[in-house]
């Protein structure tokens, strides 16, 4: 994919995420299963941040669970960003505007802490076009992760469900939509990219790629990391979100 492609994609998530904030924050007002195991699994006193934070379900949830430790959430979307700020009182969690596209460029608002032992990115990555940019990213959290710290990350696994399937919209015929999406042919993207469709609130269009596990092995690698992890969790079936713990080569 090159990179006028990649970045009219992440333009079309980006109106995405301001245009149907509000509606999409409606729908997520609990964690998935898989983010409660992982929660699960933490001392309590780790210092977090929190890639794709969203409307700050994941600090309202550590809240709820009196964690101690530091807890930063970057996302680019005002509207969620505006209702994470709402957290309870007495717990440490902090919000900040962030393009994770262009981590590189706002590292440094993200450097809090000493290097962070926990760095999560939960349904984020499979919202980042092309493999050059997902690498930028990933390389990016090598550099704010303690040496022995854990990169925890989720994608979702849309093709195990039918109904999520259906939702699949022609990359040819998303021109002119609602969604301000400029022409984009299938032969500009790469394998496992898909325009899924939103019809709460209005209609709009997502781009979302759908990983597997050998791709997320290869690149784990090339940023410097290995797959310490690999579990399956979320949805009726238990297969809709892909969880893997990464950790430093």
């Amino acid at each position: 994919m090159d990179s006028a492609t990649a970045a009219r994609l992440i333009q079309l998530n980006h109106d995405f995420y301001t245009r149907f904030g509000d509606a999409f924050s409606a729908t997520r007002h609990r964690i998935q299963p898989g983010v409660r195991r992982v929660l699960d699994s933490l001392k309590g006193n780790e210092s977090i941040l929190d890639l794709g934070c969203g409307n700050g379900e994941l600090a309202r949830e550590l809240a709820r669970r009196r964690h101690r430790g530091t807890y930063l959430g970057a996302d680019f979307s005002l509207p969620l960003l505006r209702e994470a700020e709402s957290q309870p009182e007495g717990f440490s969690a902090q919000f900040v505007e962030a393009d994770l596209t262009k981590l590189s460029v706002i590292s440094n608002q993200l450097s809090v802490t000493d290097h962070w032992p926990l760095i999560t990115a939960f349904a984020v990555l499979h919202h980042i076009p092309s493999r050059e940019l997902r690498l930028g990213l990933l390389r990016e959290v090598r550099k704010l992760l303690k040496a022995d710290g854990r990169f925890i990350l989720s994608n979702w696994q849309f093709l195990n469900s039918e109904k999520l399937k259906a939702r699949i919209q022609p990359w040819e015929g998303a021109a002119g939509s609602k969604s301000g999406l400029k022409r984009v042919a299938e032969s500009e993207v790469d394998a496992g990219d898909y325009l899924l469709d939103w019809r709460s609130g209005g209609e709009g269009l997502r781009y979302v790629h759908h990983f597997s596990e050998p791709e997320l092995a290869e690149l784990a690698e090339a940023a410097g990391f290995r797959v310490a992890e690999t579990f399956s969790s979320d949805g009726e079936t238990g297969d809709l979100g892909l969880y893997q713990v990464w950790k430093i080569l």
